[in-house]
């Protein structure tokens, strides 16, 4: 039997993420160059740095190689039980993203050690993120730390101040979405500075000016940040 390219599940929905998308700067290439290896990750960085839409990325690019994968957002999931987490060592790939909030929960410790072991039995790749380093989360169960600890830490880093231009130039661009520099501007001024939030506000502006029929402007951003 085939295994499925994307298992599918409630929390899983369908996404456009791609690496082709993303804007890595030179302090991310680390970070890259390991997604696109075979060996088990662990991401980490601050909050709304792209974590999450690698991972998707990463899910999305196995499924386009005809490979199986799973993506399990624990901030999503964690509520339905560790259960959820058996017999998946069979796919090509599982991502899971906030592992540290099952921090102190154990039966979802438990859970994610055994899959550990289970994948390392049927070449399973793991990939973790985190806005924590693994240093820094605390489980209760000892040989889980230990498991964590031993896959390679790369931190994801936020673009830099004087990148983001080039990084909004580069969002819109991939997406094919005309974005003059005054306009540019006005988003470094006035909106939140992330890689995960110019990606959501661009793609916004993008769906409101083919609704409207309108060219992406200052007067349409300030209407939907007025809105939003």
């Amino acid at each position: 039997m085939n295994k499925p390219k994307q298992l599918t599940f409630p929390w899983n929905k369908a996404n456009k993420s791609r690496f082709e998308n993303f804007y890595f700067e030179s302090s991310n290439m680390e970070a890259k160059d390991a997604l696109f290896s075979n060996a088990d990750i662990y991401l980490y960085g601050i909050n709304k740095t792209g974590k999450t839409f690698l991972l998707q990325s990463l899910c999305n690019y196995y499924s386009n190689k005809g490979k199986s994968s799973l993506f399990i957002p624990l901030k999503e999931v964690k509520s339905l039980g560790s259960q959820i987490t058996d017999s998946l060592e069979g796919l090509d790939l599982i991502c899971i993203d906030d592992l540290h909030l099952v921090e102190g929960d154990k039966g979802w410790e438990l859970a994610l050690f055994n899959l550990i072991n289970n994948c390392l039995l049927t070449d399973c790749r793991l990939v973790f993120c985190s806005s924590l380093n693994s240093t820094d989360i605390n489980f209760a169960l000892k040989d889980l730390i230990s498991r964590i600890r031993k896959i390679d830490q790369i931190e994801i880093y936020p673009i830099k101040e004087n990148n983001l231009s080039n990084a909004i130039k580069f969002i819109a661009n991939s997406r094919s979405i005309e974005l003059g520099q005054r306009e540019v501007d006005y988003l470094i001024n006035y909106s939140e500075r992330s890689i995960s939030n110019l990606i959501n506000l661009i793609e916004k502006l993008d769906q409101l000016s083919m609704e409207l029929k309108r060219k992406i402007s200052i007067p349409l951003i300030k209407e939907l940040t007025r809105v939003e």
